[in-house]
C-alpha cells in the first residue's frame, strides 16, 4: 500500500520539467514555423518590410489566440510588432503549459469563474471552473 501512494504522487520536479517541455514545445512550435514562413516569402519577393511582417505574423496570431488563458490580452500581440513579443510569448506559454490550474493571481473580471485547487498536487493554484467566452477576457473599461 505505501508503495501505491508513493507511485501516486508526482514530484515538484517532475511537474516543473513537463512544464518546462510543453513551454518550450510551444515556443518552437510557434517561431521555428514563422521564420520558415519568412524565408519562402523573402525568396519570392525578396527582402523588404513583407518578409519580416510575415516573421511576426505566425507569432502575433499564436499570442493572440493564447493570452486570455494565460490572462493576458489580445492585444498584447501587437508587441511582436515593437520588440518584446517573444519575452510576453514565453510567459504565456509558461502559464498554459500548467492549464487548467493557475499559478498566478487572476484579473478581477477572471475571479468568479476560479476557484482555489483542492488537490494536494497543485495546492496553491487557482483552478477555472468553467470555460468563458471572448467577452469574459475583454476589459469593460
Amino acid at each position: 500500500m505505501p508503495a501505491e501512494a508513493t507511485a501516486a504522487h508526482i514530484s515538484p520536479d517532475r511537474t516543473r520539467r513537463v512544464r518546462m517541455i510543453r513551454t518550450v514545445a510551444l515556443l518552437v512550435g510557434v517561431v521555428v514555423p514563422s521564420l520558415i514562413l519568412r524565408e519562402l516569402i523573402e525568396a519570392r519577393f525578396g527582402r523588404g518590410p513583407l518578409a519580416d511582417l510575415s516573421a511576426v505574423a505566425l507569432p502575433m496570431a499564436a499570442t493572440a489566440w493564447l493570452a486570455p488563458y494565460a490572462s493576458y490580452r489580445r492585444r498584447d500581440a501587437l508587441l511582436w510588432l515593437v520588440g518584446p513579443g517573444i519575452y510576453v510569448f514565453t510567459v504565456i506559454a509558461w502559464r498554459v503549459a500548467l492549464a487548467p490550474y493557475r499559478d498566478w493571481s487572476p484579473r478581477p473580471e477572471e475571479k468568479p469563474r476560479m476557484r482555489w485547487s483542492r488537490d494536494p498536487q497543485h495546492a496553491g493554484t487557482w483552478l477555472v471552473t468553467e470555460p468563458a467566452g471572448d467577452t469574459g477576457h475583454t476589459s469593460t473599461r
